[in-house]
Protein backbone atom coordinates (compact mmCIF):
# COMPACT_ATOMS: atom_id res chain seq x y z
CA UNK A 1 0.00 0.00 0.00
CA UNK A 2 1.08 3.49 -0.65
CA UNK A 3 2.98 5.55 2.28
CA UNK A 4 0.35 7.95 3.19
CA UNK A 5 1.79 9.23 6.06
CA UNK A 6 -1.21 10.29 7.92
CA UNK A 7 -1.05 13.08 10.62
CA UNK A 8 -4.20 14.30 10.65
CA UNK A 9 -7.26 13.61 12.84
CA UNK A 10 -10.83 14.82 12.32
CA UNK A 11 -13.02 14.11 15.59
CA UNK A 12 -16.72 14.35 14.57
CA UNK A 13 -18.88 14.56 18.46
CA UNK A 14 -22.45 13.30 18.74
CA UNK A 15 -25.92 14.37 20.17
CA UNK A 16 -26.16 15.79 23.33
CA UNK A 17 -22.56 17.33 23.79
CA UNK A 18 -20.67 19.84 21.76
CA UNK A 19 -16.85 19.79 20.34
CA UNK A 20 -15.30 20.77 23.67
CA UNK A 21 -15.81 17.92 25.05
CA UNK A 22 -12.74 16.08 22.56
CA UNK A 23 -10.12 18.92 24.39
CA UNK A 24 -8.28 16.14 26.13
CA UNK A 25 -8.04 13.69 23.43
CA UNK A 26 -7.09 16.53 21.50
CA UNK A 27 -4.55 17.40 23.76
CA UNK A 28 -2.92 13.52 23.61
CA UNK A 29 -2.48 13.74 20.09
CA UNK A 30 -1.42 16.99 19.28
CA UNK A 31 1.25 16.43 21.86
CA UNK A 32 1.82 13.21 19.64
CA UNK A 33 2.66 14.96 16.21
CA UNK A 34 -1.05 14.73 15.31
CA UNK A 35 -2.78 17.89 13.61
CA UNK A 36 -6.36 17.50 14.66
CA UNK A 37 -9.55 19.28 13.78
CA UNK A 38 -12.63 19.38 15.49
CA UNK A 39 -15.80 19.58 13.95
CA UNK A 40 -18.94 21.66 15.45
CA UNK A 41 -21.90 19.27 14.21
CA UNK A 42 -24.86 21.51 13.68
CA UNK A 43 -26.96 18.39 14.80
CA UNK A 44 -29.75 19.90 12.19
CA UNK A 45 -30.10 16.75 10.00
CA UNK A 46 -27.52 14.06 8.91
CA UNK A 47 -27.15 15.83 5.71
CA UNK A 48 -25.95 19.24 7.77
CA UNK A 49 -23.63 17.36 9.82
CA UNK A 50 -21.76 15.13 7.20
CA UNK A 51 -21.66 18.56 5.04
CA UNK A 52 -19.48 19.93 8.33
CA UNK A 53 -17.39 17.05 8.04
CA UNK A 54 -17.05 17.37 4.31
CA UNK A 55 -15.51 21.17 4.94
CA UNK A 56 -13.11 20.02 7.47
CA UNK A 57 -12.16 17.23 5.70
CA UNK A 58 -11.41 19.53 2.65
CA UNK A 59 -9.60 22.45 4.85
CA UNK A 60 -7.45 20.21 6.72
CA UNK A 61 -6.14 19.18 2.82
CA UNK A 62 -4.88 15.97 3.03
CA UNK A 63 -5.63 12.03 3.89
CA UNK A 64 -7.14 11.59 7.99
CA UNK A 65 -8.37 9.25 10.68
CA UNK A 66 -11.91 10.31 10.21
CA UNK A 67 -13.24 9.94 14.16
CA UNK A 68 -16.86 9.88 15.53
CA UNK A 69 -18.49 9.83 18.99
CA UNK A 70 -21.89 8.17 19.38
CA UNK A 71 -24.18 10.16 16.85
CA UNK A 72 -21.04 10.99 15.30
CA UNK A 73 -20.20 7.24 13.93
CA UNK A 74 -23.51 7.73 11.85
CA UNK A 75 -21.97 11.19 10.86
CA UNK A 76 -18.58 9.72 9.71
CA UNK A 77 -20.51 6.43 8.25
CA UNK A 78 -21.63 8.81 5.41
CA UNK A 79 -19.10 11.34 5.36
CA UNK A 80 -16.13 8.55 5.40
CA UNK A 81 -16.32 8.22 1.63
CA UNK A 82 -14.47 11.55 1.18
CA UNK A 83 -11.07 10.84 -0.46
CA UNK A 84 -9.38 12.24 2.30
CA UNK A 85 -10.26 10.13 4.93
CA UNK A 86 -7.55 7.12 5.17
CA UNK A 87 -9.59 5.30 7.90
CA UNK A 88 -12.67 5.42 9.89
CA UNK A 89 -12.43 5.45 14.38
CA UNK A 90 -16.12 4.43 15.86
CA UNK A 91 -16.11 5.67 19.96
CA UNK A 92 -18.50 4.20 21.55
CA UNK A 93 -20.49 4.85 18.66
CA UNK A 94 -23.96 3.99 15.51
CA UNK A 95 -22.02 1.93 12.65
CA UNK A 96 -25.21 1.29 10.29
CA UNK A 97 -24.99 0.03 7.04
CA UNK A 98 -26.36 1.19 3.94
CA UNK A 99 -30.03 1.74 4.58
CA UNK A 100 -30.12 1.93 8.16
CA UNK A 101 -30.25 4.49 10.61
CA UNK A 102 -29.01 5.21 14.16
CA UNK A 103 -32.39 4.49 15.61
CA UNK A 104 -32.83 1.39 13.83
CA UNK A 105 -29.77 -0.02 16.35
CA UNK A 106 -30.78 2.04 19.18
CA UNK A 107 -33.58 -0.02 19.30
CA UNK A 108 -32.30 -3.54 19.09
CA UNK A 109 -31.88 -3.54 22.97
CA UNK A 110 -34.50 -2.08 25.71
CA UNK A 111 -32.52 1.43 26.82
CA UNK A 112 -30.83 1.29 30.61
CA UNK A 113 -32.76 2.50 33.48
CA UNK A 114 -29.84 5.89 33.87
CA UNK A 115 -30.91 6.48 30.27
CA UNK A 116 -32.16 10.11 29.75
CA UNK A 117 -32.86 10.71 26.21
CA UNK A 118 -36.28 12.98 25.48
CA UNK A 119 -38.63 12.29 23.48
CA UNK A 120 -38.72 14.81 20.59
CA UNK A 121 -40.18 18.47 21.50
CA UNK A 122 -42.57 21.01 19.75
CA UNK A 123 -39.64 21.83 17.32
CA UNK A 124 -38.26 18.28 16.46
CA UNK A 125 -35.75 18.56 19.21
CA UNK A 126 -34.41 15.92 21.23
CA UNK A 127 -32.45 16.82 24.96
CA UNK A 128 -31.08 14.60 27.54
CA UNK A 129 -32.80 14.88 30.77
CA UNK A 130 -30.73 17.01 33.03
CA UNK A 131 -31.27 15.16 36.11
CA UNK A 132 -30.15 11.63 34.51
CA UNK A 133 -27.05 13.37 32.48
CA UNK A 134 -24.42 12.44 34.58
CA UNK A 135 -25.26 9.10 35.34
CA UNK A 136 -26.43 7.86 31.86
CA UNK A 137 -23.96 9.72 29.99
CA UNK A 138 -20.82 10.14 31.43
CA UNK A 139 -20.71 8.82 34.91
CA UNK A 140 -16.54 8.22 34.79
CA UNK A 141 -16.43 12.52 34.84
CA UNK A 142 -17.14 14.70 37.57
CA UNK A 143 -20.08 15.97 38.73
CA UNK A 144 -18.91 19.68 37.47
CA UNK A 145 -17.47 19.15 34.40
CA UNK A 146 -20.74 17.29 33.20
CA UNK A 147 -22.62 20.26 34.51
CA UNK A 148 -21.01 22.09 31.99
CA UNK A 149 -21.36 19.37 29.10
CA UNK A 150 -25.41 19.46 29.75
CA UNK A 151 -25.23 23.10 29.51
CA UNK A 152 -23.53 23.14 26.22
CA UNK A 153 -25.36 20.20 24.30
CA UNK A 154 -26.70 20.90 20.98
CA UNK A 155 -30.46 21.01 19.74
CA UNK A 156 -30.25 17.56 18.21
CA UNK A 157 -33.11 17.40 15.55
CA UNK A 158 -34.55 13.92 16.08
CA UNK A 159 -34.78 13.80 12.08
CA UNK A 160 -31.38 12.83 12.13
CA UNK A 161 -31.43 9.76 13.87
CA UNK A 162 -34.29 8.32 11.60
CA UNK A 163 -32.17 9.12 8.15
CA UNK A 164 -30.80 5.90 6.52
CA UNK A 165 -27.42 6.06 5.55
CA UNK A 166 -26.71 6.12 1.59
CA UNK A 167 -23.30 4.64 1.10
CA UNK A 168 -22.06 2.67 4.90
CA UNK A 169 -17.87 3.88 4.40
CA UNK A 170 -17.09 1.21 6.48
CA UNK A 171 -17.90 -1.01 3.46
CA UNK A 172 -14.72 0.71 1.49
CA UNK A 173 -12.47 2.16 4.65
CA UNK A 174 -10.64 0.49 7.62
CA UNK A 175 -12.55 0.79 10.58
CA UNK A 176 -11.98 0.80 14.21
CA UNK A 177 -14.42 0.72 17.18
CA UNK A 178 -14.19 0.96 20.64
CA UNK A 179 -16.78 -0.08 23.13
CA UNK A 180 -17.63 1.65 26.21
CA UNK A 181 -18.50 -1.32 28.65
CA UNK A 182 -20.22 0.58 31.13
CA UNK A 183 -22.44 2.55 28.33
CA UNK A 184 -25.64 3.82 29.69
CA UNK A 185 -26.86 5.41 26.38
CA UNK A 186 -25.68 3.08 23.80
CA UNK A 187 -25.49 -0.24 25.04
CA UNK A 188 -22.74 -1.80 24.57
CA UNK A 189 -24.36 -4.99 22.86
CA UNK A 190 -25.46 -2.52 20.40
CA UNK A 191 -21.82 -1.76 19.74
CA UNK A 192 -20.53 -5.34 19.90
CA UNK A 193 -23.32 -6.40 17.35
CA UNK A 194 -22.52 -3.74 15.04
CA UNK A 195 -18.51 -4.05 14.96
CA UNK A 196 -18.88 -7.80 15.04
CA UNK A 197 -21.13 -7.46 11.79
CA UNK A 198 -18.83 -4.98 9.95
CA UNK A 199 -15.49 -6.71 10.82
CA UNK A 200 -14.28 -3.37 12.61
CA UNK A 201 -11.17 -3.83 15.00
CA UNK A 202 -12.35 -3.99 18.30
CA UNK A 203 -11.34 -2.49 21.73
CA UNK A 204 -12.96 -2.56 24.96
CA UNK A 205 -12.48 0.24 27.70
CA UNK A 206 -14.34 -0.38 31.18
CA UNK A 207 -15.95 3.18 31.05
CA UNK A 208 -19.18 5.48 30.18
CA UNK A 209 -20.03 6.89 27.13
CA UNK A 210 -17.48 9.49 27.15
CA UNK A 211 -14.53 7.22 27.55
CA UNK A 212 -12.78 9.91 25.15
CA UNK A 213 -12.72 12.10 28.17
CA UNK A 214 -12.22 9.90 30.74
CA UNK A 215 -9.49 7.96 29.15
CA UNK A 216 -8.30 9.87 26.13
CA UNK A 217 -4.75 7.92 26.09
CA UNK A 218 -6.57 4.91 25.42
CA UNK A 219 -9.11 6.16 22.88
CA UNK A 220 -6.00 8.01 21.16
CA UNK A 221 -4.11 4.84 21.32
CA UNK A 222 -6.39 3.48 18.82
CA UNK A 223 -6.56 6.79 16.90
CA UNK A 224 -3.07 6.49 16.30
CA UNK A 225 -3.14 2.53 15.46
CA UNK A 226 -5.33 3.16 12.65
CA UNK A 227 -2.93 6.41 11.62
CA UNK A 228 0.14 3.82 11.72
CA UNK A 229 -1.61 1.35 9.97
CA UNK A 230 -2.89 3.02 6.92
CA UNK A 231 0.67 4.63 7.06
CA UNK A 232 2.65 1.35 6.72
CA UNK A 233 4.10 0.34 3.14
Amino acid sequence: MENLNVKNVILVHGAFADGSGFKALYNELTKKGYNVSVVQNPLTSLEDDVLATHVALERIGGPAILAGHSWGGAVITEAGNHPNVAALVYIAAFQPDTGESALQWLQTVPPAPENGVLPPDEKGIVYYAKDKYHAGFCADIDAEEAEFMYASQGAFYAKGFVSPITDAAWRHKPAYGLVATEDKSIDPEIQRNMYRRSDTRVTEVKGSHVIFMSQPEIVANVIIEAAEKVSEV
